[in-house]
């Protein structure tokens, strides 16, 4: 049955597949100390979902394997067109990895039930309470990094993560225990944030990606100045990585950069209405953080620019019926002004 499975797996476009059995909660531990010292932020979800992380065997009772699957997506990053354009992270250039995966592991488990009478299938996407990593690094499909990713040794560390439970013992594959990264440290120091507190050990408090992404509201101006140009999420701690240096280019064409996605137009995102900002990246990641999230960063970007063309764009935005635009559009213009001025 491996056999079979891993061949309809590849015929899907998976490009990492491995086995190991459902056995403890790998993981769990450095799970409970991020939640204990508060990392996790607002992402209360972390929380609510901590026990069938802790005994994965209450999202299916009789589970006895689990396939960890990969699917990589990186791509050249496009030159940047102007100033006036914000940095995405390569995960979000093309169509939402929860719904191109989903619907392949969907299809995939309904033919393999339908193919092996008494087979139950679990799924899960990064939306379910699995700690992927950590099976992963159980695995055989990576070892996990000081930056707290996922990394194949000497390969990438840009692959998309999945999980498939069975009701079946197959065959485990030799989990990874050595330690690839060695005394590198690039990926600690390179944060331009800090947001590492020390080896393997994230504060998502002060990551770009989650001010970005997860969080609403205001950003501190602490770390306003330190976003550069990174609109939505930040890739720098897999760009400086070694195992990086010559990753495989993903063949998933839904998986490219869409046009204005690896960078956006910040004039045009400013400009446009809800309704055409939800248009443009419907089927992506960035549709997910919304338009008022969107503006703010982009609000961000534009005053780390130092561009004086995106001065009018900024202004436009002080008598913004939202104060959280007014309070991010006063430090940008500020911020645009000061690096106009240091020029």
């Amino acid at each position: 049955m491996r056999i079979e499975l891993e061949r309809r797996c590849k015929d899907a476009g998976f490009t990492r597949i491995r086995f190991t059995s459902v056995d403890g909660a790998p993981g769990i531990g450095e799970y409970d100390r991020f939640l204990s010292k508060g990392f996790h932020g607002d992402m209360s979800w972390m929380v609510r979902s901590r026990p069938p992380r802790s005994n994965p065997k209450e999202l299916m009772t009789d589970a006895k394997t689990i396939m960890v699957l990969g699917i990589d997506y990186w791509h050249p990053r496009p030159p940047k067109p102007s100033n006036l354009h914000g940095r995405v992270s390569r995960y979000a250039w093309g169509r939402d990895y929860h719904n191109l995966i989903g619907k392949r592991l969907h299809r995939l488990c309904k033919e393999w039930r339908s193919a092996y009478p008494g087979l139950k299938t679990y799924f899960g996407v990064d939306s379910r309470p699995f700690i992927e990593r950590a099976w992963a690094e159980k695995s055989g499909l990576g070892f996990i990094g000081k930056n707290s990713m996922v990394i194949s040794s000497g390969e990438s560390s840009y692959f998309f993560l999945a999980m498939v439970m069975l009701n079946v013992a197959l065959p485990s594959d030799t989990p990874i225990l050595k330690d690839h990264c060695g005394r590198c440290t690039r990926c600690l120091t390179d944060c331009p944030t800090d947001a590492f507190i020390g080896a393997f050990q994230l504060d998502a408090r002060r990551c770009i990606s989650y001010w970005t992404i997860e969080k609403n509201g205001l950003i501190p101006q602490s770390s306003m100045a330190k976003m550069g140009d990174w609109f939505f999420g930040c890739d720098d701690c897999q760009e400086v990585c070694p195992h990086n240096h010559h990753p495989k280019v993903s063949f998933e064409k839904d998986l490219a950069p869409r046009p204005n996605n690896a960078w956006v137009d910040l004039e045009w995102l400013l400009t446009a209405s809800d309704e055409a900002i939800l248009n443009h990246f419907e089927g992506s990641p960035l549709r997910r953080a919304g338009p008022l999230k969107l503006r703010r960063n982009a609000l961000v970007v534009l005053g780390n620019s130092g561009d004086p063309s995106a001065l009018p764009i900024i202004k436009s935005y002080l008598d913004s019926n939202h104060q959280t635009l007014v309070t991010h559009a006063r430090w940008s213009l500020a911020r645009c002004i000061n690096l106009i001025r240091m020029r």
